[in-house]
């Protein structure tokens, strides 16, 4: 049987950023479309997660990208229209039991874009 990962997720100016909280995976999978992210993997004990979140708003897939670590796989997925605000992660009004706002990195980001492109690459560098 499979189940939904937690997913923590915020928003930044050019990019969304969702953490799937999967300790010890493997086989991780990650499709980024234009309208929806498809996440899979199974963790050390051999559980399988699946999650398949539509997206609020058209991203660019092509400058979308994910970086696994022990702990959790973070996808940044680049926004269609920069600067454009997104008051949820999903198309439908409603927030599964399993997606959170990671409030440790929510925060108003009005002119905020440097600090936001050192974080790209400081993720790329590692």
């Amino acid at each position: 049987p499979r189940q939904p990962a937690k997913t923590l997720w915020y928003d930044r100016p050019r990019y969304v950023y969702l953490e799937f909280c999967v300790e010890d995976s493997r086989d991780v999978r990650v499709v980024i479309e234009d309208q929806r992210l498809v996440f899979s993997c199974k963790n050390a004990d051999g559980v399988e997660f699946y999650n398949e979140i539509n997206l609020y708003a058209r991203i660019n897939s092509k400058d979308s990208q994910e970086k696994r670590s022990d702990r959790s796989i973070t996808c940044f997925v680049r926004k269609w229209k920069d600067k454009e605000a997104w008051p949820r992660i999903t198309k439908e009004n409603v927030k599964p039991a399993w997606l959170s706002v990671d409030f440790d990195n929510w925060r108003d980001w009005e002119g905020d874009e440097e600090m936001e492109r050192a974080m790209v690459e400081q993720y790329a560098e590692v």
